[in-house]
């Protein structure tokens, strides 16, 4: 299938430009509040005021009510349907692919079926599976699950040629179909190598990778309900937060701990005298804390396809990098994957001065991107409405993809 994809969402460059400086300077507008007051203002004009009780029983303005909407969004019953259906489907999906990961899917059995019939039973059973969850993410208003089926299905559509050998096609709606007299005359063993575990590119490693954080992306209390990443979002199977958006805000607001003067206050004594002492204990808590939640962020936001998050992952990656050295005199270890680990003894032994110095920059320039991690990922992540059928976003609803959605 020859199709071209778009990005999940425009890039933006991150020169320090004119562009650049506009963008963050309407995020900060955003955080202040200054564009709701301004809304507010606006909208205020004209608008039929209640009172007295009437006023807690519907909003007062049109801002209001949109806002009133978003705390309390209404969801068709084809949207509620779809979300059980998507919920569901994504399951059944994970079981078909590891049928097909099973070393016991492409040997002989005792009673007579061969590897090749087990092979296209569990194909059929794959396919299946796949375009019921194809369907309902389309009508699904579950925002976080959705993302990660768009992902699969460019990854379906980056592999439809291997498919195509086996008899599977790829429909303009971005379903599956299985010609099963092909697959039946197929090599085996093209269609393990297709779903090897070995492999972590292979298709059928990168399907479960995308399965994976889809299932963990929701608890299953919000099937009915449209998807939040606030910091009440799931958590994965050992109770960790599983939502990026939270777990970059969490960092985000470490990192400036890590940076700021408090922390590093000195311990007084008895009579109220600032002593030369600091407060270790504290301060490990917060560089123990600092170290969970980066490894956190990135444990959830590396399988992102929004080019903002993984800009500003990129240049957290690259800061941490490059003070690595610095970060081991403290204790903080860097591993090849990125990732961080903390030793006790060596932490608290360390000058807290020099701790402070470093993570006064550090810290801060880290709070920054974090920052920008958490708004991509809670905001950019809902402009989108619909797909290709390669599982591109549709980000503008143009009518060109009328017919995907």
């Amino acid at each position: 299938m020859s199709q071209g994809f778009s990005q999940l969402f425009q890039s933006f460059s991150f020169s320090g430009g004119a562009g650049n400086q506009n963008f963050l300077s309407d995020y900060a507008s955003i955080k202040s509040g200054s564009y709701g007051k301004l809304l507010k203002a606006y909208y205020g004009k004209g608008s039929s005021s209640a009172t007295g009780s009437d006023a807690k029983k519907a909003p007062t303005n049109t801002l209001d009510k949109i806002l009133e909407e978003k705390k309390n969004p209404k969801i068709s019953k084809e949207a509620q349907e779809a979300n059980t259906n998507l919920t569901t489907g994504l399951s059944k999906l994970k079981g078909s692919v590891s049928a097909l990961q099973s070393d016991k899917t492409y040997t002989n059995t005792e009673n007579g079926q061969s590897a090749s019939e087990k092979v296209v039973a569990a194909m059929k059973n794959y396919v299946a599976d796949y375009n019921s969850v194809v369907t309902a993410a389309k009508r699904s208003t579950l925002t976080g699950k959705t993302a990660y089926v768009a992902n699969m299905m460019q990854s379906t559509s980056a592999n439809s040629d291997k498919l195509a050998e086996l008899g599977i096609s790829i429909n303009a709606n971005g379903t599956l179909q299985l010609n099963e007299g092909k697959l039946k005359a197929a090599d085996v063993s093209k269609v393990q190598e297709l779903f090897s575990t070995d492999d972590v590119m292979s298709y059928g490693s990168k399907i479960t990778s995308r399965l994976q954080f889809a299932n963990s992306n929701t608890s299953a209390n919000n099937t009915n309900k449209t998807e939040s990443t606030d910091k009440t979002e799931s958590t994965d199977n050992t109770g960790t937060n599983n939502a990026t958006g939270s777990s970059a805000a969490a960092l985000k607001d470490i990192s400036k701990k890590m940076a700021s003067e408090e922390l590093y206050a000195k311990i007084k004594d008895e009579d109220g005298n600032e002593t030369d002492k600091y407060d270790i204990d504290k301060i490990f808590a917060a560089a123990k804390s600092f170290v969970s939640n980066y490894n956190q962020m990135f444990h959830t936001a590396e399988s992102s396809s929004n080019s903002g998050v993984l800009a500003n992952l990129s240049q957290i990656k690259n800061k941490t990098a490059k003070n690595a050295d610095v970060l081991k005199q403290f204790g903080i270890n860097v591993d090849a994957k990125g990732r961080m680990k903390i030793d006790e003894d060596t932490f608290k032994k360390s000058d807290m001065s020099k701790v402070q110095k470093f993570f006064k920059d550090y810290g801060s320039s880290v709070a920054t991107n974090a920052s920008l991690v958490d708004y991509y990922m809670t905001t950019q992540a809902k402009a989108s409405n619909g797909y290709t059928a390669a599982g591109a976003y549709n980000v503008q609803g143009s009518a060109r993809y009328a017919d995907f959605i």
